[in-house]
Formats: structure tokens, sequence, C-alpha cells
């Protein structure tokens, strides 16, 4: 079966960088999109970037246009999220998703962003 797992969430200061992985196993994975979503306290998911299964199509939410990146290897079945400039309200849990026979998510990662 479908499984996601995410890493590289944590605590950083405002203006600092993470990269988050999600690791995909039990699909092909270089045949389907691949997306990241957070969910902040009290508030809906919402998509934060979207990518191609060949990784030659991003798409960004408004928020985070010029500061995060999306990537993958499918040599590795990974998809990537590098998170610059962080701001407090980048604080949510960002997990990774697929559209395969339905929903597919990961358990997700935690990012704080804070002083």
């Amino acid at each position: 079966q479908v499984q996601l797992v995410e890493s590289g969430g944590g605590l950083v200061q405002p203006g600092g960088s993470l990269r988050l992985s999600c690791a995909a196993s039990g699909f092909t994975f270089s045949s389907y999109a691949m997306s990241w979503y957070c969910q902040a306290p009290g508030k809906a998911r919402e998509l934060v970037a979207r990518i191609s299964p060949a990784g030659t199509t991003t798409e960004y939410v408004d928020s985070v246009k010029g500061r995060f990146t999306i990537s993958r290897d499918n040599a590795k079945n990974t998809v990537y999220l590098q998170m610059n400039s962080l701001k407090p309200e980048d604080t949510a849990v960002y997990s990774c998703y697929v559209r395969r026979l339905g929903d597919n998510w990961g358990q997700g990662t935690q990012v704080t962003v804070s002083s």
C-alpha cells in the first residue's frame, strides 16, 4: 500500500530555512504528481506546492512563491520542500500527498517558526 513518510520539520527562527523530505513507497513514484499541504492550528488544510511526475512543472500558493521550492528525486522516491525566509505564519503541520486510488497522506511533520 501507499506509504508517505515526512521528515525535516522543527523549530526555526524567522528568516531561517528548513528542508522537508517525504519518502514514498508502495506505488510507481515517477508516475504521479506529488504535493505538499500545510495545516495551521484552527485552520483548514491548504495546498502549498505541487510537482508534476517528471518534475518539470511546479505550482505554489501565492504566500510561498519565491521562498519555497518543491523538487523530487525519482531515483530515490522522495519529494522535497525547501523552505527559505520562513515567517511565523508558516507555522503548521506539513504533509505530503499523492492521489492514487484515492487520497493518500503522510503523518505530517511540524514546522514552528518562532523567535
